[in-house]
């Protein structure tokens, strides 16, 4: 998700997930676009680059471009999956040789983002509309995916249709390029979040891809507020795997499956949650804010200290006054004379 799976808050949930943490990470969805076509300025001169930004430049991206903070990563993030999105099948190509060369563990394709902006290049939802142009994108990742000495796995996200269910023309169209793996956000474009997500839809996608005789793995996703509905989902429906989104969202140890954040009323919880947002505050700030290229401001924290901060007695003061906060050094002022009243 933009502006919110970034680095930071991946090395939060990957911490605080363990002993078992999720299967597979993705990226925030990347412009391969805006990744090719920004001009090259000798902004950072040989000898001054990361090996991070010395691989980007020799594969034709900016070293001082915005969106490569947004490819950033660590070991402990693996399996780590890059997402791009775009209509051109030339600069998918390169942003998946991009992703090989940088070291990911597989290349998704977004094809369901209802952003306004991105329909009009043609990508995201809008591909649904475009089903030739949408395989022609399957295999120019392929192609960028494919080195002498390694091959990314290609994955597609996507939704149920655009304005209405049209997974029986739909979903044969990316099956017939064979990507390892489709995940379906059960909704049509023009439902947006708007309706509960639909699975007996998703049940319906793995009916098709089994009829198929496809390999492909089909992933459901939307509504799935826990491990244990996940697991619920993924029976029902027989898909081969679950995405969570939104509800990771101020519980970054959901997927330890501990459920240790979830009793609100218990002071200690309550302490734990808000070290937990001073620490992925302090991360964000020392990986983006820091930076003269990121492109990120402190204002995206604040989507955070909705979820963080919920929930318990005070949570409505103390969110307000984050709110205001325009550094970690002022949030974790805020929370320490929080916690010295309860």
């Amino acid at each position: 998700m933009a502006d919110v799976t970034d680095a930071a808050f991946r090395r939060i949930i990957a911490k605080h997930s363990k002993p078992y943490g999720p299967d597979v990470m993705f990226t925030e969805f990347v412009s391969a676009d805006g990744l090719f076509l920004r001009p090259i300025r000798e902004s950072l001169p040989l000898g001054k680059r990361s090996d991070f930004e010395e691989i980007a430049f020799s594969n034709g991206v900016a070293p001082d471009n915005p969106l490569l903070h947004d490819l950033l990563y660590t070991e402990n993030e693996r399996p780590i999956v890059a997402q791009f999105f775009t209509a051109n099948p030339e600069m998918m190509e390169r942003a998946a040789r991009l992703a090989v060369e940088l070291g990911f563990d597989g290349v998704d394709i977004n094809m369901g983002c209802p952003d306004r902006g991105i329909e009009k290049q043609g990508a995201g939802a809008a591909l649904m509309k475009t089903p030739s142009l949408a395989r022609e994108l399957i295999k120019a990742a392929r192609r960028g995916a494919e080195l002498e000495k390694k091959k990314l796995p290609i994955s597609i996200k996507t939704r149920i249709g655009y304005n209405k269910n049209e997974i029986e023309t739909w979903l044969p169209e990316l099956l017939a390029e064979t990507p390892v793996a489709i995940t379906v956000h059960a909704r049509t474009r023009k439902e947006m979040s708007k309706v509960t997500a639909r699975w007996d839809v998703i049940a319906r996608a793995v009916e098709i891809r089994d009829e198929a005789k496809s390999r492909t793995l089909i992933v459901g996703n939307g509504d799935v507020l826990s491990i244990d509905d996940a697991q619920k989902k993924a029976k029902e429906t027989s898909v081969d795997g679950v995405m969570l989104g939104k509800a990771i969202f101020g519980n970054p140890s959901l997927f330890s499956n501990s459920r240790e954040l979830e009793n609100r009323d218990d002071p200690r919880v309550v302490a734990k949650i808000l070290f937990i947002a001073v620490e992925h505050t302090k991360l964000f700030e020392e990986l983006f804010v820091g930076s003269p290229t990121s492109g990120k401001n402190f204002s995206i924290m604040k989507k955070h200290y909705k979820a963080y901060v919920n929930g318990f007695g005070g949570a409505k003061e103390l969110r307000m006054k984050l709110m205001d906060a325009e550094n970690a050094k002022e949030v974790e002022g805020i929370v320490s004379n929080f916690l010295k009243t309860q």
